[in-house]
């Protein structure tokens, strides 16, 4: 995570925009009135989809078991079969 001042981050910003995005590097913009944080947008929808799933009751935990549960467990499906026409 990067912490830079409004008037650096304004100079640089190009580089720093690059950073978030190829790095996904994180980066704090401080202001007088407060901070702002920039981040890609890879990395912003991945904390809105994680906030999602972990809304959802249940959801998070399944996920976890399904990923743990061994292969027999699970059967192998057609699709283009199940499909209607």
């Amino acid at each position: 995570m990067s912490i830079v001042n409004a008037t650096t981050f304004r100079k640089d910003m190009y580089q720093y925009l690059d950073n978030a995005v190829e790095l996904n590097q994180v980066i704090t913009v401080t202001t007088k009135k407060g901070n702002a944080v920039i981040l890609s947008e890879e990395e912003y929808r991945g904390m809105v989809e994680t906030a999602y799933i972990n809304s959802i009751p249940g959801l998070a935990e399944s996920i976890i078991a399904g990923m743990n549960a061994p292969d027999s467990e699970f059967v192998e499906i057609d699709w283009k079969n199940e499909l209607p026409d």
